[in-house]
């Protein structure tokens, strides 16, 4: 089990094996998990399951809020509870987490509490007290499914650490000009191939990925009293105008004004 700490408000697509549960509260955000978008008001409970590519759900998030994450290991999860004839109805609800699964109903604020205590609880306690939110999960009939059919990632191991190798090159340069080539110089493929990859594994194409990814560093520059100017050239922009534009797109209201809020 591995506890994940509130992220900085950054996009942050990506994957990972563990199972995840994920609840948020104070926030009015996007729900986006495999193919399925769509937006939550107030607080949010999810469960994905493992190797689903989701969006961290307080990115664009402005408001004060509160955020816990539980990280199941794939090992854990298809052993013991798959094997356990007496957690047959957990074990259900796992299985339909390969669709994503989004909770509802009063059921959710109460096990958004359990879930905030199980940080500062004994391993035996947080065991018991995890397996008492799955078992009030399981049993509830709020639930909604974010796919009409388990979501399957295609993306094999070594995909894996591509992708990984590719946030990790945008992470370390973003405030620099990054030439395509140079990202598919990294991956070992042709620009038109690479473009094609990247959109395949990321639903964005690279320059979506990077625009949004730069934008998320600018809020941050711009709530800590930053210029905007600073915060366009220091989050890797290199004209203000284009810097003003896609910020609009990207959070529907321009900079100067994003930055009133907080400055």
């Amino acid at each position: 089990m591995m506890f994940n700490p509130r992220l900085s408000d950054l996009f942050f697509w990506h994957f990972h094996p563990e199972y995840e549960l994920v609840y948020i509260e104070g926030a009015n955000g996007t729900r986006h998990v495999g193919d399925h978008i769509s937006t939550y008001k107030g607080s949010d409970l999810v469960l994905i399951g493992s190797n689903i590519p989701h969006l961290n759900f307080d990115y664009g998030v402005a408001t004060d809020y509160r955020k816990v994450v539980v990280h199941l290991k794939k090992e854990l999860v298809e052993t013991h509870f798959y094997g356990t004839p007496e957690l047959s109805l957990i074990n259900t609800m796992f299985q339909k987490s390969k669709r994503g699964l989004a909770f509802q109903g009063m059921l959710k604020k109460g096990l958004g509490e359990k879930l905030f205590a199980l940080e500062g609880l004994t391993p035996v306690k947080q065991y018991l007290q995890l397996l008492e939110i799955l078992f009030l999960l399981s049993d509830t009939e709020e639930v909604e499914l974010l796919h009409d059919r388990p979501y399957y990632n295609q993306i094999k191991d070594k995909d894996q650490k591509r992708i990984s190798s590719i946030f990790a090159y945008i992470d370390n340069n973003y405030q620099f000009k990054i030439e395509l080539q140079e990202v598919a110089d990294l991956s070992h493929m042709t620009k038109e191939a690479f473009c094609r990859y990247f959109k395949k594994m990321t639903k964005y194409t690279f320059t979506e990925f990077l625009n949004r990814y730069r934008i998320s560093q600018s809020k941050r520059d711009l709530m800590s009293g930053q210029s905007v100017s600073d915060a366009c050239y220091g989050s890797g922009f290199e004209s203000l105008s284009y810097f003003n534009r896609i910020f609009k797109k990207i959070t529907n209201e321009n900079p100067r004004d994003f930055r009133r809020k907080y400055v």
